[in-house]
């Protein structure tokens, strides 16, 4: 039996309809649509883009939809070989930044695209939530039962959880889309083979969940290889050019990040003019607004984790748009609420 959602609905059927729910502050709409034929455009290519002239660049940049950039200077990277980037590809490529000269190259399982790539003897040390999700047992674990708990928080469950999601991502159909801090790739995975997108880049900073991500699509037969990329990159230093991203998840990840704000301008950043941004998380609203002092000690709390902990949705759209977003929508169950915002066209 589908979960009973207060001022929300879930998309478990096909039609069109629009219902609209009223609280004390806003009025949230919410439309459910149809999702028949899938649409599938052609891959995404990387090439070399010489980026001493800004204008040819640019041009170029869009003529190719070459959207991965350095992490330090941001301007255009060359993948140095004439093999188109894939999740297959990738462990074995190369690029190089034509501005700062940086070069980057390929791990195991996916790109490393962090600004700190070839060090020898240094290594950021992120904030205690971060690095948690970077122990190997903690990737393992995720997707074999931690992500599965969280339906007693009101998550309703992966695949009605990207029912939601596609309703609002129908603008950007067809286009290229970032499931940032993916995890495993439960969700990278179905974007994939939905068809739905022309690339889909799966991006984390943890290595072991990448490389969780990549055992899995492995494990899957007839698996679209040719539509993912992994790559490793810190999510307040996104490695894409500025307006080429068409979309951007965040499947319960943005408590998660230690700059909510940073992040969130880092995806307004890379996403074009009427580019989508989706994103689920908890909120500790309700019966816990009446903790004494909750919001200092949620301060406190988010300087030892590295986390932090939203308390009501008026928080997300405040983000959202201090960052330049608009068209703030969302829907609640509970503790878990799903969200969307738009970068102006």
């Amino acid at each position: 039996m589908a979960t009973a959602f207060t001022s929300t609905f879930l998309p478990s059927q096909l039609g069109f309809s629009t219902r609209r729910f009223v609280k004390p502050w806003r009025v949230v709409t919410a439309v459910k649509l149809s999702f028949g034929a899938k649409v599938r455009a052609s891959s995404t290519t990387f090439i070399e883009a010489n980026p001493a002239d800004p204008v040819a660049a640019q041009e170029k940049v869009s003529d190719t939809r070459n959207i991965l950039a350095c992490p330090i200077c941001f301007q255009p990277l060359s993948l140095i070989s004439d093999r188109v980037l894939s999740v297959d590809s990738a462990p074995a490529s190369s690029l190089v930044c034509n501005c700062c000269k940086k070069a980057y190259s390929g791990k195991d399982t996916h790109l490393e695209l962090v600004a700190a790539s070839g060090a020898q003897k240094y290594g950021d040390t992120m904030s205690m939530t971060t690095e948690f999700f970077r122990l190997p047992l903690i990737s393992f674990l995720y997707e074999r039962g931690w992500r599965q708990s969280f339906v007693w928080g009101g998550f309703p469950g992966p695949e009605k959880e990207f029912e939601l999601i596609k309703d609002y991502l129908k603008p950007v159909l067809g286009g290229n889309i970032v499931d940032a801090s993916c995890g495993s790739g439960l969700f990278s995975r179905l974007f994939a083979k939905s068809g739905l997108f022309s690339l889909v880049i799966a991006l984390d900073y943890s290595e072991n969940m990448l490389k969780q991500c990549y055992e899995f699509v492995k494990q899957e037969q007839s698996f679209p290889n040719e539509n993912l990329i992994l790559i490793r990159a810190d999510i307040s230093r996104l490695p894409f050019v500025s307006g080429f991203i068409d979309a951007v998840h965040a499947g319960a990840a943005i408590h998660c990040w230690p700059s909510p704000t940073t992040a969130v301008a880092e995806i307004s950043r890379v996403m074009r003019p009427g580019g989508v941004f989706v994103a689920s998380t908890y909120l500790l609203d309700g019966p816990f607004n009446f903790v004494p002092l909750l919001r200092p000690l949620r301060q406190n709390l988010a300087q030892l984790s590295g986390g932090q902990v939203l308390l009501d949705e008026r928080e997300i759209e405040d983000i959202c748009t201090a960052c330049g977003l608009v068209d703030f929508k969302c829907i609640r169950n509970r503790r878990f609420v799903m969200f969307s915002a738009t970068k102006p066209s």
